[in-house]
């Protein structure tokens, strides 16, 4: 078995909906876990519909996921902050814009997808639940 790092999401209450929205672009295989099904809370808490665990794997990216619940966050608020974004790198800009479009569906543009001086198509954003993509295309990356 190989080691492979994989972008792990803790979002407030919309890893659900944030990982179908990423399968719908990505495709590969989603599964989803809640506390409730798992019995890490008790039955009429909350949290029981609330993620424990959803990844996509098998597409373009491999993701994990979870809803953020401060009983298991040592107590800690939920902070997303902007330090830890995911780079999408390829070599079709085609497929490269139809990523970078799909992922910018109610979110921020930062950088438009365009040609850079570093040879590559290139664009940035923030989607519409928080996290940044960067989506990084030249011919000579195959």
């Amino acid at each position: 078995m190989t080691i492979q790092a994989v972008p792990y999401f803790s979002l407030p209450g919309t890893a659900r909906e944030a990982m179908e929205f990423y399968h719908s672009i990505f495709g590969g295989e989603l599964t989803a876990h809640t506390f409730g099904e798992f019995h890490a809370v008790e039955e009429g808490d909350p949290a029981t519909d609330y993620i424990m665990h959803t990844s996509i794997v098998g597409g373009v990216v491999t993701l994990g996921a979870s809803d953020y619940d401060p009983r298991f966050g040592g107590g800690k608020p939920h902070e997303f902050g902007n330090a830890l974004s995911v780079s999408l790198w390829g070599n079709d800009v085609d497929e490269g814009r139809r990523y970078f479009e799909a992922l910018a569906e109610g979110g921020t543009i930062a950088t438009a997808f365009e040609p850079q001086v570093w040879g590559a198509s290139y664009g940035e954003l923030t989607d519409k639940f928080g996290v940044t993509w960067s989506v990084n295309v030249a011919p000579q990356m195959g």
